[in-house]
């Protein structure tokens, strides 16, 4: 990336509108808000790649699931991909977790090129790449198959000169973390208790235990959904449930409290978990009247610009109903056909929340144009037409012998499915950017990966290679955001959130390290501007309830943003 940065004129203020959270709080379990003063360091974007009006396809050097003879059913869930930045030099590199051989780093050397570096971690599920201990160093975390929990590896450092092409990158040391010991097959990274750490979550998948003799699940002590509270290095675990069939987790702000709640979404008949914090325990909730009844993947933005979060998760529905493809789903359809009890709040299709006038969530997924998009699991929001509106991406296929026996090689062949963002919060399909991949995906993120502002898009898809779609749309402007807090044990500022305001409306982004499905999205923040549109100020509202304020950020740059404490 360009090495010219400068300091961004910087004004702080005290005072917090209505529209500068993702809801209306109904009451902060912070002290009054201050104004911290922070500095800013741009760095311009490098030079768009191209203007083709869509996306490129690019295959990347890594595949899973292509060592086994069968794909059977539970291994055809996949794997998941991370994304951050490894080795300090301002590019976000790539971590591939693997269902069946080692895991993969993609060094990120710049203009869509990637170096391979094997990591000695097998068997692999979900992915993410935080900084555990606060060195400034991002650290590798997977969560596995079958009897397996979370692995950690520990970033060495040792980068003299990260400017430099010849700087050696940093090793990794696989290291434990004392007292996590739990099955995991989903995991999700904040600050759930709020006491200025990363906490950790993870959620185990009882139907695979089952095929390693864990019967029932539920009776083993390292089975169900765990949290992980830091504690001096240690982390001291709080079982909230001992059934789980957990394929993701999301630490999302659900209630307007301005903290998270910790919602693990189960695959089969087992309802979502929501639970609350209450003081020092956690309790469960029940926020939703309506839920997917396998939720793969977990998502959430401000799709209507109005500062209330929408919240979305995928499930199994196919996005074409003609003859051909329904010849397709209905013999495996009628093996999973469950009895349902009354009142069961699950549908199979996916879910759109959406709150109404009075705060409740409700099922909007059917009116909004994204109730069916196929076998689907990871999702993701993000502004990639860069209109100022978080459009939709969701990747999709199914490949088992024992399910889709009746299909070439067992797979059900499907298209991702795009949708962009019709200034409403509704959405229309947009195949016209060619994200129709059909290589059956995965585990998938959002990010910068060539520098030039927008977002691309990686997945990591099964029994083929991993694939990154780099964005050549030709419209709009962008502003990339990192922060960084100094001397804090949460480095990154994980779950802080920011907002936008310009003269087109505000948009907002939080700042996250894990969740969706099995993938690690970067804490690198994106900002889409229609064309024409002037920024006046970014508010940066840090976990624990500080806020920064900067006048006049510069679109089409790269701001690092560093809290300055007294």
């Amino acid at each position: 990336m360009p090495l010219a940065r400068f300091v961004v004129p910087l004004l702080l203020t005290g005072c917090l509108c209505s529209a500068q959270g993702f809801h209306a709080p109904a009451a902060s379990p912070f002290p009054p808000l201050r104004a911290v003063a922070a500095t800013v360091a741009a760095t311009p974007f490098a030079a768009e790649g191209g203007c083709s009006d869509s996306f490129v396809t690019h295959r990347l050097d890594f595949t899973t699931g292509t060592r086994l003879r069968e794909i059977s059913t539970y291994i055809s869930n996949g794997a998941g991909v991370a994304a951050n930045d490894l080795d300090n030099d301002g590019d976000l590199d790539l971590v591939f977790a693997s269902v069946d051989r080692e895991a993969e780093i993609l060094w990120n050397d710049g203009d869509l090129t990637f170096t391979p570096e094997t990591l000695d971690d097998r068997f692999g599920r979900g992915a993410a790449i935080v900084d555990v201990d606060a060195d400034g160093w991002n650290d590798i975390l997977f969560t596995h198959r079958g009897l397996d929990g979370v692995t950690y590896w520990h970033n060495q450092g040792g980068a003299p000169d990260s400017s430099s092409p010849l700087a050696p990158r940093p090793s990794f040391a696989q290291q434990s973390l004392p007292g996590v010991d739990s099955y995991a097959y989903a995991m999700a990274w904040g600050d759930v208790d709020g006491d200025g750490d990363l906490d950790l979550v993870t959620g185990s998948y009882g139907v695979e235990l089952l095929q390693h003799g864990i019967d029932p699940p539920a009776a083993d002590p390292k089975a169900g959904i765990v949290l992980y509270v830091q504690e001096d290095g240690a982390w001291q675990p709080h079982r909230l449930s001992s059934e789980a069939e957990t394929l993701s987790i999301a630490l999302v702000d659900l209630t307007g409290d301005d903290r998270p709640e910790i919602w693990a979404a189960n695959d089969f008949a087992l309802d979502d978990l929501v639970w609350q914090r209450d003081g020092a325990a956690w309790q469960p909730t029940h926020p939703f009247a309506q839920t997917a009844h396998s939720t793969m993947a977990t998502e959430w933005g401000d799709i209507e610009n109005n500062g209330r979060l929408a919240l979305f998760s995928t499930d199994m529905n196919p996005y074409d109903i003609s003859p051909r493809t329904m010849a397709e789903w209905v013999p495996m359809m009628n093996q999973i056909v469950e009895h349902r009890e009354s009142g069961d709040p699950q549908i199979m299709a996916n879910v759109l929340q959406v709150q109404d006038g009075t705060a409740r969530w409700q099922n909007a997924a059917t009116a909004r144009g994204v109730d069916a998009s196929g076998w689907s699991w990871a999702a993701r929001f993000g502004d990639l037409d860069q209109d100022g509106w978080l459009d939709l991406y969701v990747v999709n296929g199914m490949i088992a012998a024992d399910m889709f026996g009746h299909l070439s090689n067992g797979e059900l062949v499907e298209a991702n499915q795009a949708y962009r963002n019709r200034g409403s919060g509704n959405f229309a399909p947009a195949p016209q950017w060619q994200l129709g991949s059909t290589a059956s995906g995965r585990g998938m993120i959002m990010g910068d990966m060539d520098g030039d502002g927008d977002l691309d898009i990686v997945a990591n898809n099964l029994r083929g290679f991993a694939q990154l779609f780099e964005n050549q749309l030709c419209a709009g402007s962008s502003l990339l955001v990192d922060l960084a807090w100094p001397g804090a044990t949460n480095r990154h500022a994980i779950g802080a959130r920011l907002a936008l305001h310009t003269d087109r409306g505000t948009f907002r982004r939080d700042v996250r390290a894990s969740g969706g499905y099995l993938s690690g999205d970067p804490a690198r923040v994106h900002f889409g501007l229609p064309d024409g549109a002037t920024a006046h100020t970014l508010e940066i509202t840090w976990p624990d309830g500080a806020v920064s304020s900067i006048i006049a950020p510069p679109i089409e740059h790269h701001l690092t943003v560093t809290r300055s404490d007294p």
